[in-house]
């Protein structure tokens, strides 16, 4: 398995699409450095966008985190979220009722635009509320009570039939060293095999998300040439599988989920192949 710089293989595309969690960013923060990658973006004329499976804010709020943290060139423009994907697909089907959601209150941001009531798992009951809810939205890993309130979930989707959805399809995300914590596609593995109903999944490897991610940046003017569009991850099963189906090149980063002493049995393993594999995305 050859390690390649970032920077030789960036150098080539018009276009990046990022992955966040354990390619930009992990528990701690920003990953030192990062923020040379997009100087060496903007001194190249080559445009990005966070393609992120994180419905836990807003894009707005979303940007903002990194903007706190100096990297300005990540505006809410920028931001394609799978939560944007969950949104449409409930404004689509869910007309009337209340929309009940396991996540922040800044995770109900997507929910909230539609103009629908909302309620968060924490404040629901279920014997007063449970027959005005048309929907459960899984947003994010916190939130609510682990014990409690994914308890109330269960006996919610046993009583009834609701379409539930949850917009994030990562089953775990990078903390720090060599350790992870449960993620939003987590819970919904644990709800659907616990209750026996199907969960509606938005985000990345989905075709859906790249699509979304591909139209929109024809929007803002950039390629239409998929050879041009590279796609930056952290994990097999989604950034590099998505990836790869949409008949983009791929980047697998050693700095998130797949750990360097792992990379290349997982590869033969999955049998999913990166383009490249890079030990990060910073440039040095």
């Amino acid at each position: 398995m050859e390690i390649v710089p970032f920077e030789s293989v960036a150098i080539n595309y018009k276009t990046v699409f990022f992955d966040a969690f354990g390619v930009l960013k992990n528990q701690s923060g920003l990953l030192p450095g990062i923020e040379k990658t997009f100087d060496f973006l903007k001194e190249h004329d080559i445009n990005f966008y966070i393609i992120t499976n994180d419905a836990s804010r807003g894009p707005k709020e979303l940007a903002a985190s990194y903007q706190e943290k100096g990297l300005t060139q990540i505006t809410k423009s920028k931001i394609i979220s799978s939560g944007m994907l969950a949104r449409d697909y409930l404004k689509l089907k869910v007309k009337e009722g209340t929309i009940a959601y396991l996540g922040t209150k800044e995770s109900a941001h997507y929910l909230e635009t539609l103009a629908l009531k909302t309620i968060s798992i924490a404040d629901l009951n279920i014997e007063e509320d449970a027959d005005d809810i048309s929907a459960l939205v899984i947003l994010d890993d916190e939130g609510f009570d682990w014990n409690h309130d994914l308890n109330k979930a269960v006996n919610l989707l046993r009583r009834k039939n609701i379409a539930t959805i949850v917009a994030n399809t990562d089953k775990y995300y990078p903390v720090a060293g060599k350790e992870v914590a449960i993620a939003a596609g987590g819970i919904a593995n644990l709800l659907e095999d616990i209750v026996g109903k199907n969960i509606i999944r938005f985000g990345k490897p989905d075709a859906q998300m790249f699509i979304f991610a591909y139209e929109h940046s024809i929007k803002n003017g950039d390629t239409k040439d998929k050879n041009k569009i590279l796609m930056v991850g952290d994990t097999l099963t989604t950034d590099i599988l998505g990836g790869n189906k949409f008949g983009l090149d791929t980047v697998l980063v050693l700095t998130g989920n797949t750990l360097p002493s792992q990379a290349e049995i997982r590869i033969q393993t999955k049998g999913i192949i990166p383009t490249f594999v890079c030990e990060s995305a910073v440039i040095k």
